[in-house]
């Protein structure tokens, strides 16, 4: 199920499109199913899951930590040696906490920056203005093991397809000012994170090259 879950994903999304295959609150053996059938990079949003899980798998599986991320669990996230990249960069604060930590690890990390476009006061991150302005004024410079290789985001929750297309382009457009005119000589900033199972095609539609997708692949979570 799971294997023929992940094909038919596959087959819609176009070849510059990469996906991770969200694993979070399902088992070990889940993972092991989609890892038997190619899919090589994994989203979990747990610390502690995360923790407790990729030691129990392959080590050539790339995780990447896409859930909102607590100052006191950074230390404990990067000693997850095939840790790849972290999403969920939500403030200036947490991104200085995150690059200090990796310099005490001996370890440099690749994250994104999260925006917050939706019309929903739960969701977190930069505001549009917020984010340029800080690449304006090339804060990212005075980073010593974090390399950040694009933006993230997540739509409205909602059945309006006009509003959640609206949002990703608002992030695919921010992030085509920064690398077309605000900072264009960042280095591998290459990453828009957006779409999930129920929206990603009109994330691809709208310029996503990553998508984030569980329960189309893994079905309904278990908690």
């Amino acid at each position: 199920m799971i294997a023929d879950n992940l094909h038919n994903i596959l087959s819609t999304l176009p070849q510059e499109v990469t996906l991770v295959a969200v694993s979070k609150f399902h088992p070990a053996e889940s993972v092991r199913e989609a890892y038997a059938a190619g899919q090589r990079i994994f989203g979990e949003s747990r610390v502690q899951e995360i923790s407790a899980k990729a030691p129990l798998l392959p080590p050539d599986i790339e995780w990447h930590f896409i859930g909102h991320l607590q100052t006191n669990k950074v230390a404990q996230l990067l000693r997850i040696g095939n840790l790849r990249l972290i999403h969920s960069i939500d403030s200036d604060r947490l991104l200085r906490i995150v690059d200090r930590e990796a310099v005490k690890a001996g370890r440099t990390i690749d994250v994104l920056l999260e925006l917050h476009v939706a019309n929903e006061e739960t969701k977190s991150g930069f505001s549009v203005t917020e984010l340029e302005q800080w690449m304006a004024e090339r804060r990212f410079e005075t980073l010593e093991a974090t390399h950040i290789r694009g933006v993230m985001g997540m739509a409205t929750n909602t059945d309006d397809t006009d509003r959640i297309r609206a949002d990703f382009r608002a992030i695919r457009s921010c992030y085509d000012r920064i690398i077309g005119k605000i900072a264009p000589d960042l280095r591998r900033f290459d990453v828009v994170s957006m779409g999930m199972s129920h929206d990603y095609p009109a994330a691809i539609d709208e310029g996503a090259t990553m998508v984030r997708v569980g329960t189309s692949i893994f079905g309904e979570r278990i908690y």
